[in-house]
């Protein structure tokens, strides 16, 4: 008799524990109601990667910006404009889409400050303008189609230069007259392997890139997987290129040091310039399979 009391004693008192263990959820039917408003800022940002609030900073000379409403300008009326200059940090204050404008439907308001402030297409406000933080004005500035090739020929003629001058002074280089080290050869490898996964993103998957030009970061675990595997690859060159200077310097004095680095950088350079352009045309991914196994052979008969 004992023990059937004790068992409904526990089993009331389980029931008990277990009741006060819920909690009735909150009424939350009106928590992801959003107006019409909102839903065109969300759809806007996911298609343009930025919205009201975003700065921008002007590297065009100037733009040209309309005081009055765009639906003024789209009827033929009299405006007047103001400009902002190079350098100037602008804030989109608001986005508006003309449907009847024949140029771009998309008119951006930005400002300067409070008495700098109009509306601007948007295809040439992005032309203009760069995310004003400083990773995505690097990405801008090795972007641009022009710079790049002429930096590209300016660091092939450069990089060659310097290594038949190395050859000529039977210098040690890596892949030809290398130490009896590694490192520079991974380094080299790194480079090759970063810019073909660099333009593969951009064939492969060039809204995802965008949505990072806008909203960069370096932690490579904030961002999708392959844009997470490249910017490990990018921290992977930073401590492989620390990890071949300190061991560079085991084998050879610092003057010796110096010129082994520079012929070092000038593989590397020739490796980011034609692995990302040649990946655009699809023959990078063959190519660096051809350059892997050079680069190991030629180690590996060096080291013998």
């Amino acid at each position: 008799m004992n023990g059937k009391i004790l068992f409904i004693f526990y089993c009331l008192f389980f029931s008990v524990a277990l009741s006060s263990c819920y909690r009735e959820a909150r009424q939350t039917s009106d928590a992801w109601i959003v107006s019409e408003e909102q839903m065109d800022s969300i759809s806007f940002y996911t298609t343009h990667h930025y919205t009201q609030n975003y700065n921008f900073m002007v590297k065009a000379d100037s733009l040209l910006l309309v005081c009055q409403q765009p639906s003024e300008v789209v009827s033929g009326m009299l405006v007047d404009t103001i400009y902002v200059k190079k350098h100037d940090v602008v804030v989109v204050a608001d986005i508006m889409t003309l449907s009847t404008d024949s140029v771009d439907s998309v008119w951006v308001q930005v400002a300067r400050d409070q008495s700098t402030i109009g509306w601007i297409h948007e295809s040439e406000m992005l032309s203009g303008v760069a995310p004003d933080n400083p990773i995505s004005r690097f990405i801008d500035f090795f972007s641009d189609e022009h710079l790049l090739i002429m930096l590209a020929f300016v660091v092939i003629v450069a990089a060659l230069y310097l290594i038949r001058h190395l050859f000529r002074r039977k210098a040690k280089i890596v892949h030809f007259n290398d130490i009896p080290s590694f490192y520079p050869t991974l380094l080299a490898l790194l480079v090759a392997a970063s810019a073909v996964f660099y333009s593969t993103i951009q064939l492969a998957d060039p809204d995802s890139w965008r949505h990072y030009y806008y909203h960069p970061t370096l932690n490579p675990f904030a961002v999708p997987l392959h844009l997470s595997l490249f910017l490990l690859s990018v921290w992977a060159l930073l401590i492989v290129a620390l990890a071949t200077i300190d061991d560079i310097r085991h084998f050879m004095s610092v003057s010796e040091t110096i010129v082994y680095c520079m012929g070092l950088m000038a593989v590397c350079a020739i490796n980011y310039v034609v692995f990302s352009v040649t990946t655009l045309y699809y023959v990078g991914y063959p190519l660096l399979v051809a350059y892997i196994v050079f680069a190991v052979w030629r180690f590996i008969k060096k080291s013998q």
